[in-house]
C-alpha cells in the first residue's frame, strides 16, 4: 500500500524523468514464455489511460496512468492450487525496479489500486488473489493446499514469475525489488522476509496481522466482553464518551494538547471514573459496561496460565471500535476458527476458550499463517532492510502485536543499535488501521525505503500529514520506536518542524 503525501510528489516525479532500460520484446510475445507451473493466459498492451477499474457505479477508466504490458497468469504448484497472478510493465519510463503488491484480509482478489500507484512511480509492479476468489475463508473447508497457497506461497510464486517476465520483457533483472502492503499484506511482509529472504531487498509491512491466530482470538476476546450479557454492550454513542474522557487524562502528557495522543503507553486511563452514578445515562458507563471497556483495553489472556495471547486496544482509538466491539464480531476471526481451526461452519464464537482452543489453532496452524519468526538474519545478511509501521489508534490490530514482534527482532540482532541499520518501527499517532483517524496518516514509505536500501540513508523520521476536505492542516514527524515526536517549545504544533524525535 503505497502511502504518498503531496509534499513527496516531486521526488517521484523525479524519479520518473530518470534515464530508464528499453523494452527488450514485444509485449505479446510473452505469451509464450515457459515458466514452471504456469500458463501465460493474457499479455496485452494497454495504452495511457487505458485501463478501467471495476467500481460500484462500473468501469471507470484510471486517470493519469502510463501505457503498460499486462499480463495475467495463472500459477499451479500443486494439484489443488489456483493463483491467479498480474505482472504489469510500463512500456516506457520503466525505473528498473519491482514494487510487489499484497493483499487485506483473507485476499481473493488483485489490489488493483495499490498496482496502479506503483505503476504510476516507474516500477514494475505485481500482484495475486492468494489463490481463490473471495473474501471469506471458507475457501480453506477441506483445501489444506490452498490454505498454504493464501498464507505465503503465492507470494512467493508471484514474486518469481514477475522477475522472470521483466527479465524477458527487458532484457535484464530489476536492480532492486521491494514488496509494500498493510494488514494482511503487513503479514505477507514480513513472512517473505522470514521464509524467503532472497526475494525482497526492501519491505515495507503495516500493521502486520503476523500473529494470526493469537490476533484472531484476540478480535473475538473482545466480541466476547460486549456480548458477555445483553448489559456488557456498549452502545457507539458512548465512544465519544470515553474517548473524551481519555483525551481529558492523556491528551496533554506530551506537552501539546492536539486531540491526539502522542505516546499511548503513557496513559493510564482507568474507566471506572465513567461508572454511572444513578442508573444508566447516556454520559455515562454502567458496571458491566466499564468492565466491558476494561476488557478491550487489556491484553486477551489465558485465564489459566495467565500468559498473554495478544495485546489490547490502546487508549485514543475508542471513536473506531465498533469494527471489534459493534454488534457483530468481525467475520476475519470468526472465519478463522469456523473454517481452519474447528472446520465448522456453524461454530458459535461465544464458546471460544482462551485456554485449550487457543492451544488448539496453534498446533492446527503449525506456522502456516503464524509468522512470528523473529531470526531475520538471513533477510538482513543481503543488506535487506524491513521498515514496519502502525498506527496506535487501529481499530482492527491491536498495535501492541507489531511493538512486540519489532522488539523480539531486536534481541534476535542482538540489541537497538545493531538492529537500526536493518529494521525500523514507527508508530503513527492517531492513526486507525492503515490510514485514517485524528493523527497525520499520510506519508511516503517508499521512497524512505529506497533511500536506506539504494543509499544506506536510514530513516531518522518519516514527516505524515493530515488533510481536511483534501487541505493539509498539520504535519508530523513519525519517529523510530521507541522515540516519540516532542514539541520544541515555540512554532506552531501544526507543523513537522517544530518537533524533534526523542526518547519518551
Amino acid at each position: 500500500m503505497i502511502r504518498i503525501s503531496t509534499f513527496a510528489l516531486p521526488a517521484v516525479l523525479g524519479m520518473l524523468s530518470h534515464a530508464a532500460p528499453t523494452v527488450n520484446s514485444s509485449c505479446e510475445s510473452l505469451t509464450s514464455l515457459e515458466l514452471p507451473n504456469t500458463t501465460i493466459t493474457m499479455a496485452q498492451s494497454v495504452p495511457a489511460g487505458g485501463f478501467t477499474l471495476q467500481g460500484r457505479g462500473g468501469a471507470s477508466p484510471v486517470a493519469d496512468l502510463p501505457s503498460f504490458c499486462r499480463v495475467a497468469a495463472t500459477v499451479k504448484p500443486t494439484s489443488d492450487s489456483d493463483i491467479k497472478v498480474e505482472v504489469w510493465l510500463p512500456l516506457s519510463g520503466w525505473n528498473g525496479k519491482l514494487l510487489a503488491t499484497g493483499n487485506g484480509g483473507w485476499g481473493g482478489a488483485l489490489a488493483y489500486g495499490d498496482m496502479v500507484q506503483a505503476l504510476r512511480r516507474g516500477y514494475a509492479t505485481v500482484g495475486t488473489d492468494t489463490g481463490h476468489t473471495g473474501g471469506s475463508a471458507s475457501f480453506a473447508l477441506g483445501h489444506p493446499e490452498k490454505l498454504i497457497d493464501y498464507a505465503y506461497r503465492s507470494e512467493h510464486e508471484m514474486t518469481l514469475k514477475a522477475k522472470a517476465l521483466i527479465d524477458k520483457f527487458y532484457g535484464n533483472a530489476p536492480r532492486y525489488s521491494y514488496f509494500d502492503s498493510c494488514s494482511s499484506g503487513g503479514k505477507q511482509g514480513v513472512t517473505e522476509a522470514q521464509r524467503y529472504p532472497a526475494d525482497y531487498d526492501g519491505i515495507v509491512a503495516g500493521a502486520p496481522a503476523n500473529y494470526m491466530m493469537h490476533l484472531q482470538a484476540e478480535r473475538l476476546w473482545i466480541a466476547q466482553a460486549v456480548h458477555k450479557n445483553p448489559d456488557s454492550y456498549i452502545p457507539p454513542a458512548k465512544y465519544p464518551v470515553i474517548h473524551n474522557a481519555v483525551l481529558a487524562a492523556c491528551d496533554a502528557l506530551d506537552g501539546v494538547k492536539d486531540g491526539v495522543i502522542e505516546n499511548p503507553r503513557a496513559c493510564h486511563f482507568d474507566p471506572a471514573v465513567l461508572a454511572c452514578k444513578n442508573g444508566d445515562g447516556p454520559d455515562c458507563l454502567t458496571a458491566p459496561q466499564v468492565e466491558a471497556t476494561k476488557k478491550i483495553y487489556a491484553s486477551a489472556k489465558n485465564p489459566r496460565t495467565g500468559e498473554e495471547i495478544f495485546p489490547g486496544m490502546e487508549p485514543g482509538g475508542e471513536l473506531l471500535w465498533s469494527r471489534l466491539a459493534g454488534p457483530q464480531p468481525i467475520s476475519l476471526a470468526t472465519d478463522t476458527f469456523k473454517y481452519v481451526v474447528f472446520q465448522d461452519p456453524n461454530w458459535d464464537y461465544l464458546t471460544l476458550n482462551f485456554d485449550e482452543d487457543i492451544a488448539r489453532a496453534d498446533k492446527i496452524d503449525g506456522g502456516v499463517n503464524n509468522a512470528i519468526d523473529a531470526n531475520l538474519k538471513p533477510f538482513f545478511g543481503h543488506n535487506g532492510k524491513l521498515l514496519l509501521y502502525h498506527g496506535w489508534s487501529d481499530q482492527q490490530i491491536p498495535p501492541g502485536g507489531t511493538v512486540n514482534y519489532y522488539s523480539n527482532i531486536v534481541k534476535a540482532v542482538g540489541g537497538p543499535a545493531k538492529a537500526a541499520d536493518s529494521v525500523r518501527l514507527f508508530m503513527v499517532p492517531g492513526m486507525g488501521h492503515c490510514g485514517g483517524g485524528d493523527g497525520p496518516n499520510t506519508f511516503d514509505t517508499v521512497t524512505a525505503l529506497e533511500q536506506w536500501v539504494e543509499k544506506g540513508k536510514a530513516p531518522e523520521q518519516i514527516v505524515a500529514s493530515h488533510a481536511t476536505n483534501g487541505a493539509v492542516d498539520r504535519t508530523r514527524p513519525l519517529c523510530p520506536y521507541p522515540q516519540v515526536a516532542q514539541y520544541k517549545g515555540s512554532g506552531s504544533t501544526d507543523d513537522a518542524a517544530n518537533f524533534t524525535c526523542k526518547a519518551p
